[in-house]
């Protein structure tokens, strides 16, 4: 008898490339999704002006920010996985009520600035092919309220998924601008920095804008509305890390854009939209629609995530029903959130002189008090072994996090600085 036909008693014959690729989709998407949102219309307009005001030159420092992203997220994967809890639960649990309805109230005020920052973006991006905000905010708005409101879990995630491939339209955008690639080499592998205002305020920029505080708590709630098994953490992780690898990617592209064309050209943008204008005279028309298309896809797409970040972890902080796959019956505070965010969000772009300039500041302003909090609470849940068992933080992981918060914390104190001294 061929001993190699039959499986032998107790010995689990391996799975078949289906069941594995099934298994793999039962994992990934929360890491890919949130590192991908955070590409934002407010991302791409800071990427957009990196490369625009100092061309190469700060290509490098992309490279410690995604080591610094993949720390964060990772960590906050693992307490998802670990303890089957999302972060706002985990800080109520830890730190009391009154710290999570503090927290709470600062992350609201916050998204929903971020919120209007997206439906800016989304105006923004379709007036350049003609649409007015009018028109287009409205449409978007009741677009991803469908797609929440009545949508599955699986449905929503898969959409979110197909939307993080339109990021290549960066890419794309990038090489049709013909970059100097031996200058983009040495932007990218020879650290320089002016220790100037404008320098020193665009890396502290660069930094708020890829480590937001609304990321962990959307990563880690996501996770655990998947259901992930702490035997299946390895998939997680490589999620995790992967998506923070490709959400910067994207960037690199989006600043060496920039830096191909209008930093060449001696010119200066304010936002995303004047950057994507302003490749159509310089790299063709085709950069300009795809990096303009990029613009649309990533404001549609937060403005999606955003709001569902902001009703998970205030339904967490406090207990209440929360998930798209529970019944508005079931879980009322968690669908008239996410609805009244989307209404005012959007709304507010739609209002005739409104200070929206003021209103996106002080969301910013709010994210760079905010994160220093977060990490601290983060840092001091992942090191709690009555917590995490043995998957807590290690000696080693523990100082390298401490260190690398403490460096956040110093760059976003100097975001807050240079931000209100202008």
């Amino acid at each position: 008898m061929d001993e190699t036909a039959t499986p032998s008693r107790g010995v689990r014959p391996l799975p078949s490339r289906w069941a594995r690729f099934a298994m793999v989709m039962a994992v990934i998407g929360p890491g890919i999704i949130t590192a991908n949102v955070d590409n934002d219309a407010g991302g791409i307009a800071t990427y957009s002006q990196a490369g625009a005001d100092f061309g190469y030159s700060l290509l490098w420092t992309l490279i410690p920010i995604t080591a610094a992203l993949i720390l964060v997220q990772e960590m906050c994967a693992r307490m998802g996985v670990a303890t089957g809890k999302g972060l706002a639960d985990l800080i109520r649990e830890r730190f009391g009520v009154k710290a999570t309805f503090y927290v709470m109230l600062a992350l609201v005020l916050a998204n929903l600035g971020n919120t209007v920052a997206e439906f800016i973006g989304v105006a923004e991006s379709l007036e350049i092919f003609g649409i007015s905000r009018f028109v287009s905010v409205p449409l978007v708005a009741l677009l991803v309220w469908v797609l929440v409101v009545k949508g599955t879990a699986r449905l929503v995630e898969r959409i979110f998924l197909v939307a993080c491939l339109f990021y290549v339209a960066y890419l794309v955008a990038g090489v049709l601008a013909h970059p100097d690639w031996h200058a983009v080499a040495l932007g990218t592998l020879r650290p320089t920095l002016a220790l100037n205002g404008p320098a020193l305020t665009m890396v502290v920029t660069l930094v708020g804008t890829t480590i937001a505080p609304w990321m962990q708590f959307y990563l880690q709630s996501a996770i655990v509305e998947k259901g992930v098994q702490i035997e299946d953490y390895a998939l997680s992780r490589l999620d995790v890390v992967f998506g923070c690898i490709v959400t910067d990617v994207v960037a690199f592209f989006i600043v060496l854009a920039c830096g191909a064309t209008i930093y060449k050209a001696g010119g200066h943008i304010e936002s995303a939209k004047d950057a994507a204008v302003a490749l159509a005279p310089l790299a063709g028309r085709w950069a300009s629609t795809l990096f303009a298309f990029g613009l649309f896809n990533a404001s549609l797409f937060a403005a999606s995530i955003l709001p569902l970040s902001t009703t998970y972890y205030v339904c967490e902080a406090f207990g209440w029903e929360s998930g798209i796959d529970k019944r508005r019956e079931d879980a009322p505070q968690f669908y008239v959130l996410y609805t009244a965010m989307i209404v005012i969000g959007a709304g507010l772009v739609l209002i005739p002189g409104l200070p929206l300039l003021k209103i996106l500041l002080l969301s910013q302003t709010a994210n760079g008090v905010l994160l220093p909090f977060i990490l601290v609470f983060m840092l001091l849940l992942a090191g709690d072994e009555r917590l995490m068992g043995k998957y807590r933080n290690g000696p080693i992981l523990n100082a390298v996090s401490w260190a690398t918060t403490a460096v956040l914390i110093a760059l976003t104190l100097g975001m807050l600085w240079f931000t209100l001294r202008g």
